[in-house]
């Protein structure tokens, strides 16, 4: 119980709130007109007060709360007033397509017919009052917001430090989209991103525990994009974040010094567009005011991820099918062993490569062209740093927006292909279910399209013939025409992958391989 009394607030508009407010009322009138008063439903029986008054900081000052008791036992139900009926016609757009989670349980917001609440008597509204306070405390950079989950009787925030794991990637998600999401909590000092156990994960440092506990209240089950890029939030138990290297992969806001990571260049350019795509900007939306990217993240209507616009003059954001860099600068390549076929089955993976040239006069740098600025995104995040044919691989955005096609008797030596019309792309059928299969570079294959009449040995002897080391290998149990083999290393199953992917067992027969998340 949140101990909150029901009797010290009226409301200004005639009777006091009861649970009729969705009973009984709902009959009689049409839906609220939008309204500062916000009524809250469905709300587990241990949230508190502060918990209550978190839901609303992202949107505006909040400047009254009230909780009461449920006709069931389990509910809550609660009144939140906002400064301004703006404030409030946001956050109810805003969560109105996707419900916020208390306590793992979804709770709803409506307009209340109620304009405003007062309070005729503060005896019993101490512990509500001070998690208002204390709340928008946080909304100012007050240190003293802790003072709200103490009023509640609650543990203080002591760990400023999160874990973000972000499932079903599919749309890029780089350093400075985190960077705008979750600064609007507060002041990010460090943020470090890396790929454990095949998820997407980033640990997050603030500089004050109650800016992260908010951020994580507030954002933690919530998609980035509609349907995907979801975030999965937790405390960490580190209390502090080392970063040596100020690039794309992790950075320290509090020091200009340090080196990008080759120790010769710094960070100078601008926190919020050092890496991302040159016509990436995020669009405006109706969340919390300027809370950033997010084509999917919960808005006043559903939007897919062409239909997101610009209201304020903001542009759009990089997506499949809007114009942006999609050429890549891909080097530090073995000009021994890369061909333009290789990069275009590596990068193939990540999205449907158009054109590849590798440079006549330096073998060791290429021109990868992606369909789109999202899929070129996407294949940085995930191929920068990889090791490929015994060098570290490092891919970046081009200053070119297309590959040129050598003319007609321009010396070349097949350097340059057009991969337009290519069977192989994996992503040109809309409902593909590749879109939902992308993972990192892992020593763990998935191997499909295999026929009946090949046996273990088979493609064990396959992979041994490329030089790998097969240290496991699993047919699936209801479908013999997919298994998983986990080879020495990831630069192995990388190599496997561009030799063998598509490779032709007769019949118009071809192997599929694809990294996969799990092990054997």
């Amino acid at each position: 119980s949140s101990g909150v009394s029901n009797r010290p607030f009226t409301m200004s508009n005639s009777t006091p709130a009861t649970d009729n407010e969705t009973t009984k009322n709902k009959r009689k009138r049409s839906p609220c007109s939008p309204s500062r008063v916000l009524h809250i439903r469905h709300i587990p029986s241990g949230v508190t007060g502060a918990e209550i008054v978190s839901l609303g900081l992202s949107f505006g000052k909040v400047t009254n709360v009230l909780m009461l008791r449920g006709k069931a036992m389990y509910w809550l139900q609660a009144f939140l007033e906002m400064a301004s009926v703006y404030a409030a016609v946001t956050m109810v757009n805003y969560y109105t397509p996707s419900p916020p989670h208390l306590h793992d349980q979804p709770v709803y917001i409506q307009y209340s017919n109620y304009k405003e609440l007062r309070t005729d008597n503060q005896h019993n509204q101490t512990r509500p009052q001070a998690a208002l306070q204390g709340g928008n405390a946080v909304q100012h950079g007050n240190l003293d917001a802790t003072s709200a989950l103490a009023a509640e009787g609650g543990v203080l925030p002591s760990h400023s430090v999160l874990r973000i794991v972000v499932e079903n990637v599919f749309y890029p998600v780089t350093l400075d989209v985190l960077y705008q999401i979750f600064s609007k909590f507060g002041f990010v000092m460090k943020i470090v991103m890396f790929h454990k156990n095949n998820q997407f994960q980033a640990l997050l440092q603030y500089g004050d525990a109650m800016n992260a506990y908010n951020a994580k209240m507030s954002l933690d089950g919530h998609s980035i994009y509609t349907g995907c890029c979801t975030l999965r939030i937790d405390f960490s138990k580190l209390t502090n974040l080392r970063v040596k290297y100020n690039n794309d992969k992790s950075r320290d806001f509090t020091r200009t010094d340090l080196p990008f990571g080759d120790g010769q260049r710094t960070l100078e350019t601008p926190v919020s567009t050092p890496f991302a795509p040159q016509n990436t900007i995020f669009p405006s939306y109706s969340g919390p005011p300027g809370f950033a990217p997010a084509l999917g993240f919960p808005q006043g209507a559903a939007l897919g991820p062409l239909t997101v616009t610009s209201s304020a003059g903001l542009g759009h954001m990089t997506i499949p099918g809007i114009p942006g860099n999609s050429v890549l600068l891909v080097s530090n390549l073995n000009p021994e062993a890369i061909t333009p076929d290789g990069l275009f089955i590596l990068f193939g993976v990540y999205g449907d490569v158009h054109r590849v040239k590798i440079m006549f006069k330096k073998r060791g740098i290429a021109l990868v062209q992606m369909a789109d600025a999202t899929q070129a995104q996407l294949a940085i995040n995930y191929l920068n740093g990889q090791r490929l044919y015994g060098r570290v691989m490092h891919a970046t955005l081009s200053k070119y927006r297309t590959i040129q096609l050598p003319r007609e008797g321009q010396e070349d030596k097949g350097l340059t292909k057009d991969y337009s019309n290519s069977p192989l792309h994996r992503f040109k059928y809309p409902c593909s279910k590749n879109f939902h299969n992308i993972f990192p570079p892992s020593a763990t294959l998935h191997l499909s399209n295999i026929p009946p009449s090949i046996t273990v040995d088979d493609l064990k002897n396959l992979f041994i013939s490329q030089g790998c080391t097969v240290k496991g290998f699993k047919f699936f149990r209801k479908d013999c025409k997919m298994a998983l083999i986990q080879l020495g290393s990831v630069e192995e199953a990388v190599h496997a992958l561009i030799e063998l992917h598509n490779h032709d067992f007769g019949q118009n027969q071809h192997l599929r391989v694809s990294f996969s998340k799990s092990s054997v």
